[in-house]
C-alpha cells in the first residue's frame, strides 16, 4: 500500500508477543489516531474552518500528533510545550510548521502543567479566532481509537483481555474499552498513574523524580471516565524506569517511560491472572526518554524483586508501588476543580 501521507503509516500499531500472557500494542506515536480523528471530525461538522489555528498545550506527544494532523489537513497549529518537551520533538514541531512556546522551567511537573494551561487562555484572549483542542476534556478525542480497538478485535478473536496502560487524559484507554466492551463487556481495564497525579486521588504523594510525562495529572481531566477502569496502579519513578530498562534488556523494545510502566504493572496483572492475555500499550518509543531512563541503565532494579502493596482505597497507598481494585466505581471525591 501507497500511503497518502505519512500519518497513515505512523499511525498503525504493531502487536508483539513479550510472553504467553502479555502482548504489547506497540505505537511509533499513539496519539495520531486521536489527534487526526479529532481534526477530521471538527472539519466535517464546521466547527473548524481550513486553514483555522488550532492551539493546545502538551508533554510531548499529543504536541506531534497534533503538528502532523495540521499538515495534513492545512490547518495551522500553535503548542504551548511543557518542560519535558525534548530538543528533537521541537526541531520536528517547528518543521513541521507548528509554532511553539515552552513555558519556564518549574520546580514539578504540577506547576508545570498549570502554566501551560494558564498560557493557553492568555493566548486565546489575544486570539480568538484560535480553536483549544482541549485534549484533556473534549470527547471527540476519543473518536480515532476505534480504529485500534477494532484491529485488536480481528487480530485477537475470543480472547479473554486484559488493556494496561497509562491513564493520561484518559482517551486512548477509554476508547479503547470502550469500543472493546461494545462486544465484550468483560474486558478488563487496568490504569497505570505516578505519585502526584489527582486523577485518583495520589495528590498527597510526592516523587521528587515524577517526571512520567503523560499519564498523571495535576488538574481533573474531563475526559478520564473512572467508571471504566478495573484495576489502578501507582508507580513511582524508579520502579518505571526499572519496567523500561526491563522491557528493552528482555525484548529489544525501546519504548517510553509510561510504556514500562504498563510493563512492571502488566507483568504483575499476568501472574495473578494467568487466564488472560495483557496487551500492555506501547505509546511511543524511548527517544526522548535517553537521558533521564536510559543512560541510568545501572540504576534500575531487578523487576523480579518487586511487587506492589495491596490497599482497598487511594488514601492507604504508600509509595514506591501500590495496587487497588478500582472496580469500575465514579470519580473518587474531593478532587480539585478543573483547571482548563
Amino acid at each position: 500500500m501507497i500511503h497518502p501521507h505519512i500519518t497513515d503509516a505512523l499511525k498503525v500499531p504493531d502487536l508483539v508477543r513479550l510472553t504467553d500472557g502479555l502482548v504489547l500494542i506497540r505505537f511509533e506515536s499513539m496519539k495520531i489516531y486521536s489527534a487526526l480523528a479529532a481534526v477530521r471530525h471538527l472539519l466535517e461538522q464546521r466547527t473548524l474552518r481550513p486553514g483555522q489555528t488550532l492551539i493546545d498545550s502538551s508533554s510531548g506527544i499529543y504536541a506531534y500528533a497534533l503538528a502532523l494532523a495540521c499538515h495534513r489537513y492545512g490547518m495551522r497549529c500553535h503548542i504551548v510545550a511543557s518542560t519535558t518537551v525534548d530538543t528533537t520533538t521541537r526541531a520536528q514541531l517547528e518543521i513541521l510548521g507548528a509554532t511553539v512556546e515552552q513555558v519556564r522551567p518549574s520546580a514539578n511537573l504540577k506547576l508545570d502543567q498549570e502554566l501551560r494551561v494558564r498560557r493557553v487562555k492568555e493566548i486565546l484572549v489575544g486570539h480568538p479566532d484560535w480553536h483549544w483542542m482541549r485534549q484533556y476534556h473534549d470527547d471527540v478525542h476519543y473518536l480515532g481509537y476505534r480504529e485500534v480497538a477494532d484491529r485488536i478485535t480481528t487480530a485477537l478473536p475470543g480472547v479473554a483481555l486484559t488493556i494496561v496502560g497509562g491513564v493520561g487524559s484518559g482517551a486512548s484507554t477509554g476508547g479503547l474499552v470502550e469500543r472493546l466492551r461494545v462486544t465484550d463487556p468483560s474486558v478488563r481495564l487496568v490504569g497505570v498513574q505516578p505519585f502526584g497525579s489527582v486523577t485518583f486521588g495520589s495528590q498527597d504523594h510526592h516523587d521528587p523524580e515524577a517526571i512520567i510525562a503523560g499519564i498523571g495529572s495535576s488538574i481533573v481531566f474531563d475526559n478520564v471516565r473512572h467508571h471504566l477502569y478495573d484495576t489502578l496502579h501507582w508507580l513511582d519513578f524508579s520502579h518505571a524506569m526499572s519496567g523500561t530498562i526491563a522491557l528493552l534488556r528482555d525484548h529489544a523494545v525501546f519504548a517510553g517511560l509510561s510504556t514500562g510502566a504498563g510493563y512492571l504493572a502488566a507483568t504483575y496483572e499476568a501472574r495473578r491472572h494467568p487466564d488472560r492475555l495483557h496487551l500492555v500499550i506501547g505509546a511511543d518509543t524511548g527517544h526522548r526518554y535517553v537521558e533521564r531512563v536510559f543512560a541510568r541503565h545501572a540504576e534500575a532494579l531487578d523487576p523480579t524483586a518487586l511487587k506492589p502493596v495491596e490497599v482497598s482505597a487511594p488514601e492507604e497507598m504508600t509509595m514506591p508501588w501500590s495496587r487497588t481494585e478500582w472496580r469500575r466505581t465514579a470519580r473518587p471525591a474531593g478532587g480539585k476543580e478543573r483547571a482548563a
